[in-house]
């Protein structure tokens, strides 16, 4: 039976809930337990990734965790949190003590798939998956990229003060995917409003509606399932011009099943989708803010690779990820527990002063080598070439098409924990 199936059935639903708490909660009492001598050094901080205010304007919070010091314990939530960049990129690197294979979400799960693995198997899985974002496939898909981009910033051109999210950063990503998995044009709409429900299932929230949303979340995984499964059955994916077509031309040896290859769409919608959305809305929303910088990307295209490198760091589409020891680990003075649950605080490491200078400001101009908006080491996005080629053909476009991009209206944030976006955008674009 499948991942989804299991899910789907109300009865696993419950004891992968009751589990996951009975998880957590021994976690925190064992935190208890071991007190001070746990987390001498440590600054217990009230800064709750679950407070979504906190998670649609993250920043000032992020500036007192780099002002109180280097780790920091939230007791409320049983929550390790890391926030300089240095000591994040160290975390992501030592996968033998800081997992994946118990979950990247407060959420602990386990499941064979690239993101909740590590070692061998995760090098096993990433080169399964690698023939589909190679540069040919890259290749492949940029003139169908740079077309979309095109088509779509003409049409928020025509129509002054429109909403940008609606108009462009969600269709953009949600179109590309579609295509590159193989997903017709007739069944796009449905596809896009599956895709869009199932993102929730990584977004677990301990409460009635929640869960509520959570159940919605685990039916739209199982219509995708049935569509994919529909789609692998017919045969017509086999040596296509897509990510799973260039997954099965691969595997001649039958070394991918079905069930795999769902799970690797999926983890293409998560990893894309939302993301992809999130990095095209910050990016309107920065150059409608600054102006100044719009007009310095428009005077030197040949900016705009960084400028989008700058725009990851700046806004960082996924804001954090979780993290469970498998034996003490040691931050500086610090040691955190076995066992323990640990935020990678990708945003605020994103905005570390002792590593970049005025790290709240956006400069198109600047090279920002070190951020770590789409992970680092083993981890590090397998499908990060696919959203740089989007952000950049966008960009491309808004400074052929346009002059000038104000704000026509304020923006408003999603309070999603993990994932940072704006979800009502408007812009007006002034006409070349």
């Amino acid at each position: 039976m499948s991942l989804v199936a299991r899910l789907g059935e109300r009865g696993a639903i419950s004891a992968a809930f009751t589990s996951a708490i009975r998880l957590n909660s021994a976690a925190a009492l064992r935190d208890r337990r071991r007190g001070h001598r746990g987390w001498a050094g440590a600054v217990n901080t009230d800064y709750d990734p679950l407070d979504r205010a906190t998670a649609a304007q993250p920043f000032n919070a992020f500036r007192r965790l780099h002002q109180q010091g280097r780790v920091h314990y939230n007791p409320k939530r049983a929550t390790w949190i890391l926030c300089r960049n240095e000591d994040v990129r160290a975390a992501l690197r030592d996968t033998d003590a800081v997992t994946s294979t118990e979950g990247v979400t407060r959420m602990r799960i386990s499941a064979p798939v690239l993101v909740l693995s590590d070692g061998a198997e995760h090098a096993r899985l990433r080169k399964q998956v690698q023939p589909g974002f190679s540069k040919g496939a890259m290749a492949s898909w940029q003139k169908m990229t740079d077309e979309l981009a095109k088509q779509l910033v003409s049409e928020v051109l025509a129509e002054p003060g429109c909403d940008v999210v609606r108009r462009l950063t969600i269709p953009m990503p949600m179109r590309m995917i579609a295509h590159i998995l193989g997903v017709p044009d007739a069944d796009v709409d449905k596809f896009r409003a599956w895709s869009e429900a199932g993102m929730h299932i990584v977004d677990f929230e301990a409460s009635r509606h929640g869960v509520i949303r959570f159940g919605k979340a685990v039916a739209s995984m199982a219509a995708l399932q049935r569509y994919f499964m529909r789609q692998f059955s017919s045969g017509g994916l086999k040596g296509s011009d897509t990510v799973l077509g260039r997954l099965l031309t691969q595997a001649d040896d039958g070394s991918l099943t079905d069930d795999q290859l769902f799970l690797i769409a999926v983890l293409l919608l998560i990893a894309g989708n939302e993301t992809t959305t999130n990095l095209l809305g910050g990016m309107f929303d920065t150059l409608a803010h600054n102006p100044d910088q719009f007009e310095m990307i428009r005077e030197n295209p040949d900016l705009i690779p960084m400028a989008v490198e700058e725009q990851l760091r700046i806004t960082t589409p996924i804001q954090n990820l979780y993290r469970y020891t498998r034996e003490d680990y040691r931050v500086g003075e610090v040691t955190i527990p076995s066992g323990s649950r640990v935020m990678l605080n990708f945003a605020a490491a994103n905005r570390d002063p002792l590593v970049f200078d005025d790290p709240d400001q956006y400069r198109a101009d600047r090279n920002p080598r070190s951020h770590i908006a789409f992970g680092y080491g083993a981890h590090m996005c397998i499908g990060a070439p696919l959203a740089r080629m989007e952000a950049q053909a966008v960009l491309r476009e808004l400074v052929k098409q346009a002059c000038a991009i104000a704000p026509a209206g304020p923006t408003t944030w999603s309070a999603n924990t993990s994932l940072r976006g704006p979800t009502h955008l408007p812009i007006t674009l002034t006409p070349s």
